[in-house]
C-alpha cells in the first residue's frame, strides 16, 4: 500500500495514541513512531509506554504530542518540582520529570548525535553540572499577561498564558510580588535579578514593527553582575548569562583555551559588554590588542565604560559578518573567540575567520545543531575540533552550553580560505 501524500493524511490533532517511546531528540522531546509517522512526544522518557495527546499536526511526516498517561515508567522518572510543568502547562521546562543526572546524559547524547549527524564527528561528551543545583538558578525571566491581566508563562509553542504562583527555577525573589497581581492585559514583563539581588522589571508593550516599547517599573536601570574577577554595571535586560555561575565558568574555560600571546591580537566576536575580552586583555597585556565586535549599541556603551581601564580593548559596533567583510585593521588575530546567538555563526562569518587564519578559535555555543554545522564549516577552513566541554547552564530545559577549541591544522588545503562565502549567515 502506498503512503498517502501529506495533503491526504488525516489531521491527528486532539487524538490520543498509544506509543512505545524511543530515543531523545534535539528540542526537549523523545521520538516515537505510530502508523508509519514520527511522533515528537514531550513529557516522556525512552522505553516508556504512554498514551499521548497529539497537540500539533501539519500533515507532514511527523506530528507533536504530549504524554498524558504513563503505563510503564522509566526508573529515571521523578515527580516534577513545578505543578504547571506537565502536559498543557508552562512551556519553559522540558525535563522536569527526569532526574538531573539523566537530564545531563540526555543532553550529552543530543550533542554527540548532532556532531555525528551534521559534522561527521564521533566524540564522547560529558555535560558538566554547574554550582547551585537544578533549581533557583534562572536570573532572567519573561512573564506574559493574559487578557484578564493575569501574569504567567507561555505554553509550549503557543501564545497561551498559563497562570503561575511561582517558578522554582527562578532565583528566589525574582518573581515574588509580580505573580498574583493584575497587570495591563497583553503586556509582557522582563525580569532580571542581578548579583546584588536587586530586581529589575520592565513592562513591554506591543509596538510598531517587531520591537516592543519598554517602560521601567522596578530597579534603577543598572544591573550589577560579577564575573571574571570584576564587577560589571550593565543594562538589566541586555545580554548576560542566565545562570549565576555560567559567566565565570565560561570565562575561565575561554581563557584557559585562548592562550593569546603577550603583545598579540585577539578578536572577540558577538562580544556583548566584553566579558571574554576582559580575560583576553589580561593575556595580551598593554602592548596587545583585543577587538570586540558587537551589534547592540547598548552593550558596546556598557563595555566601553566597564573596560575603560584596559586601553588594549576596542569595540566595533555592527553585525559581525558586515564588520568582518569590511576588515578589522591590518593585524591578523592570534586567536578568535566567538559567542554567536542560537542560530550560530554561519558560512560567511566562518569564511572570514578562516581567511584571517588565527592559530586557535574558541567557540561558545548555545545550540548543538548550529554548533555542529559550524564545526563542519571550520573543518572546511582547515581547523580541527581539538577539545570540547559542555555545561548544564539551563537545568530542566533541553538547552546546553558548549565550548569548542579549534586548532589550525599544520597544513590546510588551498581551497580552505578561497571558497566564496554564502551571502546568508544562517546557511
Amino acid at each position: 500500500m502506498s503512503t498517502p501524500a501529506p495533503s491526504q493524511r488525516p489531521d491527528w490533532t486532539g487524538h490520543r495514541i498509544d506509543l512505545e517511546v524511543g530515543p531523545p531528540g534535539h528540542g526537549g522531546f523523545c521520538v516515537a513512531r505510530y502508523e508509519g509517522r514520527v511522533v515528537f512526544v514531550r513529557h516522556a522518557l525512552p522505553g516508556e509506554r504512554v498514551t499521548a495527546l497529539v497537540t500539533e499536526d501539519n500533515g507532514g511526516g511527523y506530528c507533536r504530542a504530549d504524554a498524558v498517561t504513563v503505563h510503564s515508567s522509566s526508573p529515571d522518572r521523578v515527580t516534577p518540582s513545578c505543578p504547571i510543568s506537565g502536559p498543557g502547562g508552562c512551556g519553559g521546562c522540558d525535563w522536569q520529570h527526569v532526574r538531573p543526572e539523566r537530564q545531563r546524559a540526555i543532553k550529552a547524547g543530543v550533542v554527540e548525535e548532532q556532531l555525528r549527524r551534521i559534522a561527521g564527528i564521533d566524540r564522547s561528551v560529558v555535560v558538566e553540572e554547574l554550582p547551585g543545583g537544578v533549581l533557583g538558578w534562572r536570573s532572567r525571566v519573561r512573564l506574559a499577561v493574559d487578557d484578564d491581566g493575569v501574569a504567567g508563562f507561555r505554553a509550549h509553542r503557543s501564545h497561551r498564558v498559563v497562570a503561575a504562583t511561582g517558578c522554582p527555577l527562578s532565583v528566589p525573589g525574582a518573581v515574588d510580588g509580580l505573580l498574583g497581581r493584575r497587570w495591563r492585559p497583553g503586556i509582557e514583563l522582563d525580569v532580571t535579578i542581578d548579583a546584588a539581588e536587586q530586581v529589575h522589571v520592565s513592562e513591554l508593550r506591543p509596538g510598531r514593527g517587531s520591537r516592543p516599547s519598554a517602560r521601567r517599573i522596578a530597579g534603577d536601570g543598572v544591573a550589577v553582575q560579577r564575573a571574571a574577577g570584576r564587577d560589571w554595571r550593565v543594562h538589566p535586560h541586555g545580554f548576560w548569562q542566565v545562570h549565576p555561575a555560567a559567566a565565570d565558568v565560561l570565562a575561565e574555560t575561554v581563557g584557559s583555551w585562548a592562550g593569546a600571546p603577550r603583545g598579540g591580537t585577539a578578536w572577540d566576536l558577538y562580544g556583548g559588554a566584553g566579558l571574554f575580552a576582559s580575560v583576553l586583555a589580561e593575556q595580551v597585556g598593554p602592548g596587545g590588542a583585543v577587538v570586540v565586535v558587537e551589534s547592540a549599541p547598548r552593550a558596546v556603551t556598557d563595555g566601553e565604560r566597564e573596560l575603560a581601564d584596559l586601553p588594549q580593548v576596542s569595540f566595533v559596533t555592527g553585525r559581525v559578518e558586515r564588520v568582518l567583510a569590511r576588515g578589522l585593521g591590518d593585524g591578523a588575530p592570534d586567536v578568535v573567540v566567538l559567542d554567536p546567538p542560537r542560530k550560530g555563526a554561519g558560512r560567511e562569518v566562518i569564511h572570514h575567520i578562516g581567511a584571517a587564519g588565527p592559530a586557535r578559535v574558541v567557540y561558545v555555543a548555545c545550540d548543538p545543531a548550529a554548533f555542529a554545522r559550524d564545526v563542519g564549516l571550520l573543518r572546511d577552513q582547515g581547523y580541527r575540533l581539538a577539545d570540547l566541554r559542555a555545561f548544564d547552564a539551563f537545568p530542566m530545559t533541553h538547552h546546553v552550553e558548549c565550548v569548542g577549541l579549534f586548532e589550525l591544522a599544520a597544513e590546510r588545503s588551498r581551497n580552505a580560505v578561497t571558497t566564496t562565502p554564502a551571502t546568508s549567515p544562517e546557511e
